[in-house]
């Protein structure tokens, strides 16, 4: 079993039930974090979701982590972001019967995801039924304006490299 906990500088910690600190994570997308709001996981616990205070939602998944944490190449990697409310979020879940996230805003809006691509169902009165199966019409919320942004895989860094530049006066140039 882990512990989770979601923080002002935008970092996820992952704790074991004897306290230790077992990973830290930080979104790498290109959505603005801010400080973390909202957290939860499926009923497996191979999905994390945070939501943040400037109303992105950010999925991660967590399976292979889950299968051998000391593994260092099991990774806890960001598979989604998107914007889903221009204010923040104060509560989340995953209905996994209908493959939905449910999300929350301070603004008093409560509104329906697509859980694996983020795509905008709708929200909770609104007078058409939602069309949970209908996933092709990529439509929005009226206050935002970006679409969810599928995270392929984290941009490897590349190790510096010592390379020696000799400084030698050209009186010339």
């Amino acid at each position: 079993p882990l512990l989770a906990s979601a923080h002002e500088g935008s970092c996820i910690r992952l704790w074991s039930i004897q306290g230790n600190l077992m990973k830290e994570l930080l979104p790498f997308s290109g959505c603005p974090s801010g400080p973390l709001t909202a957290l939860c996981t499926d009923i497996f616990r191979k999905v994390l979701l945070t939501g943040s205070k400037e109303g992105y939602v950010f999925r991660w998944n967590m399976a292979s982590f889950l299968k051998d944490s000391r593994n260092r190449k099991n990774e806890i990697k960001e598979q989604l972001c998107w914007r889903a409310h221009a204010a923040e979020v104060v509560d989340l879940f995953i209905e996994e019967e209908k493959n939905v996230i449910v999300t929350a805003s301070i603004d008093g809006s409560v509104r329906l995801w697509h859980a694996r691509t983020g795509y905008y169902f709708g929200y909770f009165g609104q007078a058409r039924k939602f069309e949970l199966g209908d996933t092709s019409r990529l439509i929005l919320p009226s206050d935002v304006t970006d679409f969810s942004a599928i995270i392929k895989e984290r941009s490897k860094h590349t190790e510096k490299k010592k390379v020696m530049y000799p400084l030698v006066l050209d009186r010339e140039k």
